[in-house]
């Protein structure tokens, strides 16, 4: 099985995946990161897609079209997408059922970008990660595996984000592993 995982940042979920001993075949960014230099370290292709535009009239299907390119040269199986920093929700059709995420919080709640942000902001006791299949609405595919982080005394965004990314880094690539040694049928 083929896997192109998508970036936008440092990597750190990425340099988990490889860890792993995970067959990626192709990592794509949205932007210049570090990220690209981690997988190119490890022998793995590395392409940039990058971004242009920011703004309203940023053109979401052109821009999915692209990615969609670079994945398919590679003869990608499976897309990881490992902090992804653009919404490209005709991945969806290009790979129905075999796009999967990595979330952090415990979907249904706290969808969306700052979902760290949002769940501190809800006096949440606890959120966690979610590992999911990508579909065309954010954050609502099917869920993979989850694992729960308790929110602290003093916590900040960063604080709990970074205990969130600790188990992202161990949850994620056992779901990816799970699905390539056909434990989990996407």
């Amino acid at each position: 099985m083929k896997i192109g995982v998508l970036v936008s940042g440092s990597g750190t979920i990425l340099e988990a995946i490889l860890a792993d001993g995970i067959p990626v075949e192709v990592v794509l960014a949205d932007r210049a990161c570090a990220a690209l230099g981690k997988a190119e370290g490890a022998g793995v292709a590395a392409e940039l897609v990058e971004r242009e535009s920011f703004r309203a009239d940023f053109d979401r299907e052109a821009y999915t079209e692209r990615v969609v390119e670079v994945l398919r040269k590679y003869e990608v199986d499976l897309v990881a997408i490992a902090g992804f920093g653009t919404v490209v929700p005709g991945l969806a059709r290009a790979y129905p059922g075999r796009a999967i995420n990595t979330h952090p919080a415990l979907l249904p709640a706290f969808k969306g970008w700052h979902a760290v942000r949002a769940a501190l902001a809800a006096g949440a006791a606890e959120t966690g990660c979610t590992v999911h299949v990508v579909t065309e609405e954010m954050d609502s595919g099917p869920i993979l595996a989850q694992q729960a982080v308790g929110v602290e005394p003093g916590d900040t965004e960063e604080t709990l984000h970074e205990r969130i990314k600790e188990v992202e880094r161990r949850l994620y690539p056992s779901v990816i592993r799970r699905i390539i040694e056909g434990e989990i049928q996407l």
